[in-house]
Formats: C-alpha cells, structure tokens, sequence
C-alpha cells in the first residue's frame, strides 16, 4: 500500500464521520451565552476608531447585540444541507485545493512539516485535513460550532488560545468578520513572532449575505496588520476568492 494511501482513506471517511455526529450543535444556534463572546466596544471606544476607508461595512451588520450576530453567522454553519454539502461533493475538492496552496507555501519556506498551525473559521475543517495530508500534522481549526476531529469551537473576535501559540494561520473568512480590527489582532496575538499568516480575500467582490464587511482595497486589509511585515500579495483562484496575502509578524514590536 502507498504511503500516503491510509491518510487519504482516513480523509475520504472523516466527512462520513462528520455527519454522523448527532447534531447537538445546533442548540448553539439559540443557546450560545453571551459570556463566550468579547465584549462589545462602548460607544465611546467605537467614536474614537476612525473607520477604514478600505472596508466597507455592511449596513445589514447593524446588530443589536453580539449575540444576534453569532446567532447569524451559526445559521449558515450549521445549515443541515451546507453541511451535507461540505461534507460530501465539496470535501475532496477543496481538500485538495487547500493542499495545492499549502505545498506552495512549504516551497517558499512559510510553512514546514514541524509548524503548529491553526485554521480560523474552519467549518468541517477542509483546509485543517489539507495541513494534515501535506504532513503538518500539528494542525487544528476554530469555528463558532466544532467539528471533531479536526475543529474545536471558537470565536475569531476572541480566539481560544495563548499568545504566541502557533507558527502559521490561515483564514479565508475575513469578510465574515463583524470586527475587522479585532479579527486581526487576534491573528497577530496568538502568532509567534516571525510566525506567518496566510489569507484568502476578495477584493471588489460583494461575499455571500453572511458578509459583515466588504473590502474595497488589500490596502485595508494590510492597515489592520500593525505587528507584521507583508511578504506578498498576490492573484489567487480560491472558492471565490481572488487574492493571497502573506505576512509575517515581526519578530521585535
């Protein structure tokens, strides 16, 4: 048997796997606790952030609370059939389509085989399953509703980890971000220093109506990253999104 033959057998049953997780998780979509979730910036603290030219937000992200956002965001994750869908016809492709991207990153040193990476917004768990099948076998995602094995529940406002805790990140849900500041931040805590964060965007492109926000420019994007030097920015064909950013965080403030 190929070496890699029992890794890709594993990854075409765990989306089988996946769906016969009884479905418990959807209590989160009413019963997720506000005590989970970051608070809320006071008005003053919001008056006092000047807003980012380069990001538009959504008018329909007015929330009443944050509360009603997570309960949003939790209907599109934990929609049965996207989850089928996911799960089954989308899980090979995009596993592979990850796995091309991230191989790409080992070519140019950004990532290696000892990297402890984290997936955020991970759903199933796609591109966590893809760090595994190119041998970063240290890797794990977060999303508002886990996803065993591969994904554990967390909010990207907030994330569930220590500073400094991982080598490499990647997220391709930015526009999903109520917070853009904070989303980012988190990213920039939570990496080591000379750590790399990779992001799938879209620029110009309207997302999907679980969109909080909207980016105009990279320029807007790159702005928010105030611990870290860009490595590049490039075209990328990725589920909808048309562009790569790199960047690694300084290793002094």
């Amino acid at each position: 048997m190929p070496a890699d033959a029992k890794p890709r057998a594993l990854l075409l049953v765990r989306p089988l796997l996946l769906l016969s997780i009884p479905f418990l998780s959807l209590l989160l979509l009413y019963g997720y606790s506000s005590s989970s979730a970051p608070p809320l910036p006071d008005a003053a603290a919001a008056r006092a952030s000047p807003p980012n030219p380069h990001i538009r937000m959504r008018r329909g992200a007015a929330f009443r609370s944050y509360d009603d956002y997570l309960r949003h965001q939790l209907n599109k994750t934990l929609d049965p059939r996207l989850r089928r869908v996911w799960a089954t016809r989308d899980w090979r492709r995009k596993v592979d389509a990850f796995a091309r991207a991230f191989r790409a990153l080992q070519a140019e040193g950004l990532l290696s085989n000892a990297s402890r990476a984290l997936c955020v917004g991970a759903r199933l768990g796609q591109e966590v399953a893809a760090l595994r099948l190119v041998g970063v076998s240290d890797a794990v995602g977060i999303d508002l509703a886990p996803a065993p094995p591969l994904v554990v529940r967390g909010d990207f406002h907030a994330q569930p980890f220590a500073d400094a805790a991982f080598d490499f990140e990647f997220s391709n849900v930015f526009d999903h971000a109520l917070y853009p500041d904070r989303f980012v931040a988190e990213i920039e805590r939570t990496l080591r220093p000379g750590g790399v964060a990779v992001l799938h965007v879209a620029v110009h492109r309207r997302g999907d109506k679980y969109s909080a926000n909207d980016l105009l420019d990279v320029h807007g994007l790159l702005a928010l990253f105030r611990r870290s030097e860009v490595v590049r920015v490039s075209k990328v064909d990725a589920f909808g999104l048309d562009t790569e950013v790199v960047l690694r965080k300084k290793r002094s403030p």
